[in-house]
Parts: C-alpha cells; structure tokens; sequence
C-alpha cells in the first residue's frame, strides 16, 4: 500500500511545475508554490468548523467572532507560508567529483529577490535532507549529500523545498529542477597490483625527505625538521646546515589501457583510476593512454588527475 501511494504520489510530481530541467539561476514565483494543510491545520480546521457550526446554532456572537479570528489567522499563516518560498532563487550548484560509491557534496546558492527573511526552509533531494534560513544577507549555501552508485554524468533529479512557517498549520512547497550534472569518477579498484615501472633502474633521481643517499647541505630553512640538521656541520659554521637526500625515480609512467587488455572492461577503468591516485600520492610523472583519445601527459599535479580521471569517467561502457 505504502509502495503504491509513492508512486501515485511520484506520478503526480510530473503534473507540477517545472516540468523539465531549467537553466539557473532559477526564480520562484507564484505559479510554481503549492500549499496544503498539515495534519495540525486540519485539526484546527476542523475545530474552527465545529466553533462556527455551534455558534450560529446557539446565536453565540461571542464565539462566532472567536472562530472568524482564528480562520482569519489560519488564512493568513497560510499566505505568510506562500510569501516565505516566493521570490527564492537558486544562483548555482557546484560539487567536487567523488568516486563511485562515496556520498557527494551537492552545494547549492540559495538568494532572495526582495528583503523579506525566510526561515526553516527544508530542501530534499530523494534520502538527502538539509535545513536553513535566509535572514542575514542575501545569499545562503546548503549543502546536500548525495548517494552515487555508478561513473560518468549523474544527472539530478528534483530539488524540493518546503517550509511550515510560521503557525504550521500549513506546509508551502516547491521544486528546483537544475539542467546541470554533476561528475562522478570511476571507483578504484581494491587491492590493486603496484603500479607499472617501465624502467626500475634508470639513473634519474629526485630529492625526497627519506632518500636513500645524501646529496648537498644546505642552510637551514625555517619548518625544516631537526632531524635533518647536520650538527657537525653546522659546528663548523655560523649557521645551521640541513641534509638533503635523493632518491633514484624510474622514468615517467605510461598507464596504458592496451597493456590491461586480459581484464574486462571495467576492471580496466578501475585499475587505471587506482593507478592515477597511486602515481598522484607518490609525485611520480606519469600518461594516460585511453583508446580514441590523444595521450594525457606525461603530468602530475591536481589538474592532470582530474583529466585522467574524469577522462575515465566518460568511457562509454563495454
């Protein structure tokens, strides 16, 4: 039955407004704002109906003036409610791109058109819940946190938000349809094996805090460790003297799809994407070879591993 109700109740949806995706930033206004009574306005409601019922039985004025007061305030909760969504406007969304799997956080820009303050707003997206208000400034970011299950564009669905303010006798409602996706990157894989070195024993090397072999002293630079001080040295000196190693670094990598041809499709996608966050912790230089695709690379940095990433996101499937 409760399933039922859901989805009579998910049918329906597609009869308000908006009833496609929209551009933002997108505005509020009155023929998009539905408003019903909650379960308290209808028990009001049906109190003020029994007052009034009674009153004019017994030619009561008294009690006919206490019931119109009342229905007068219950209708203008209602029009506060109307008043508290209309003129909203959601500026723009943004999210950072998560892995599969990994709950994604959806910001959104909420703004006003006039100067009226909004309180105990609630927006829902599907599971995601979030609570503000809008009474100092002009503008508020809510954060939502999004359920992802599968790589690529994950396109959003409709953004509900509502408010019982002021009396709750009644609840305002509307929806933000936004036409922007949002990035989801492939998940890696689990236990992956260590990443591919094409040349172990290459003659390049870098310095690195735990380095194998000292390479030159230099002075003393402030945030060095203490460890790292040559105290003998630096006896020797006015100042303090710090070690500095190296270590021996294989040539740039190449993650090559065409190498991982034995495992499936995406397998491979996981792999890759391990490989990437792999070569990204280890500062190692590294391209991304993808079929169809120029090579990417050879880079290393935040925005080379975006663009292997969500280059990995938008493969088509098998």
């Amino acid at each position: 039955m409760l399933g039922q109700l859901r989805q009579r109740a998910s049918a329906l949806q597609w009869l308000a407004r908006p009833r496609q995706p929209e551009a933002l930033p997108a505005v509020l206004d009155r023929q998009r704002i539905y408003v019903l009574p909650t379960g308290f306005g209808l028990f009001l409601g049906a109190l003020l109906a029994t007052m009034l019922l009674g009153a004019l039985n017994y030619n009561n004025n008294p009690a006919l003036l206490l019931a119109l007061a009342l229905a007068a305030t219950a209708l203008t909760s209602a029009l506060h409610a109307h008043l508290q969504l209309s003129g909203l406007r959601l500026e723009a969304l943004s999210a950072e791109p998560v892995a599969a799997g990994s709950p994604i956080q959806l910001r959104l820009a909420l703004a006003r058109t006039d100067t009226r303050n909004r309180r105990a707003l609630q927006l829902n997206h599907d599971a995601a819940q979030a609570s503000t208000d809008l009474q100092h400034g002009n503008q508020v970011e809510v954060d939502l946190w999004l359920p992802t299950s599968t790589r690529g564009w994950m396109d959003l669905s409709r953004i509900r938000i509502s408010t019982s303010q002021p009396l709750g006798l009644v609840r305002a409602w509307s929806w933000f349809w936004p036409d922007t996706p949002i990035l989801v990157y492939p998940a890696p894989e689990t236990n992956a094996p260590p990443l591919p070195d094409s040349d172990t024993h290459s003659n390049h090397t870098r310095i690195h805090p735990q380095g194998d072999e000292l390479q030159q002293l230099r002075p003393y630079r402030a945030g060095d460790a203490l460890r790292t001080v040559a105290w003998k040295h630096s006896a020797r000196r006015d100042g303090l003297l710090v070690r500095e190693y190296e270590r021996p670094s294989g040539a740039e990598l190449v993650l090559d799809w065409q190498e991982l041809r034995a495992l499936p499709h995406e397998r491979r996608i996981a792999r890759l994407a391990h490989w990437v966050n792999e070569a990204e912790r280890e500062g190692r230089r590294y391209q991304l070879r993808l079929p169809g695709a120029p090579p990417l690379g050879p880079a290393n940095g935040d925005s080379h591993r975006h663009l292997c990433l969500r280059a990995l996101a938008l493969l088509p499937p098998a």
